[in-house]
């Protein structure tokens, strides 16, 4: 039907025509694009999506939420609550932490509670402008620091993907501020420094120095790692070779399809 149109026109207004040709295309190609163009992504990370309604509906995954909160376990049910007493620039932490720990929560949270410590084996001295050492030195203290404040600030929920990320790091201190910036985009970084430089993270880390100086036995090592408050040889070594068979095995409950292997068909977010 174009061609016919154009077929008719006269060669001295051909120009002008073609003008015409191209003008229709680059429109109905826009309004192409525009109807196909998809929605941008929501403003929150994976771990936060089911948190709540509005961010599920936010995000387009509330069916799988609601599928994923008709599988979770009864609340009534103790969780598995696992301590970690660490400190941020120890190898064996940050191995245990980042192979271990953060991702059987990341699979199991719903029957586990993750308490952090970030102290390990600093020392808290009576007075003067510094009064903490660490095993790793001066950058140990601070990461120790801005761990805590993140923790303290917006919860563990928030603050483990962050945690995680910066231990994750070749570099964990300059990881924080990227970290923070990736997982918990609502919180700025001048809150962070502004807690590791005032009274409040000092508070904390005299805080964490308390919790792990009461242990009872008392840590010889770090990581070291407590099960429902209770510390146990038989318990720390198979938390580090096993953390996930580890929970799964004491939670009390009926246990998670992740634990069982049980085939559960669930809604497929293909891309």
């Amino acid at each position: 039907m174009l061609r016919k149109a154009l077929a008719s026109v006269p060669v001295s207004n051909m120009k002008f025509a073609s003008v015409l040709v191209l003008l229709f295309f680059c429109s109905t190609f826009k309004k192409s694009q525009g109807k196909s163009k998809p929605k941008p992504g929501c403003e929150y990370p994976p771990s936060q999506w089911c948190r709540s309604l509005e961010i599920a509906i936010e995000c387009g995954v509330q069916k799988q939420c609601l599928e994923l909160n008709a599988t979770r376990p009864n609340s009534a049910v103790p969780r598995v609550e696992v301590t970690l007493y660490y400190e941020s620039l120890c190898p064996g932490c940050r191995v245990f932490l980042t192979q271990q720990l953060f991702p059987t929560w990341a699979m199991l949270h719903d029957i586990m509670e993750v308490k952090l410590v970030p102290y390990g084996n600093a020392q808290e001295l009576p007075s003067g402008n510094s009064p903490f050492t660490c095993e790793h030195g001066e950058p140990e203290c601070h990461s120790n620091m801005i761990e805590a404040c993140i923790l303290h600030s917006v919860g563990l929920y928030s603050a483990f993907p962050v945690i995680d990320c910066m231990e994750s790091a070749a570099n964990v201190l300059a990881a924080a501020q990227p970290c923070l910036q990736l997982h918990v985009p609502s919180m700025t970084w001048d809150s962070v420094t502004t807690c590791v430089k005032g009274e409040l993270g000092f508070k904390l880390m005299h805080e964490n120095a308390l919790k792990t100086n009461a242990l009872s036995p008392a840590k010889t090592h770090v990581p070291w790692v407590t099960i429902n408050k209770e510390y146990t040889g038989d318990f720390q070594d198979k938390a580090m070779s096993s953390l996930f068979n580890l929970v799964c095995k004491m939670y009390k409950g009926g246990k998670p399809p992740a634990c069982t292997g049980a085939q559960k068909k669930l809604d497929r977010s293909l891309c």
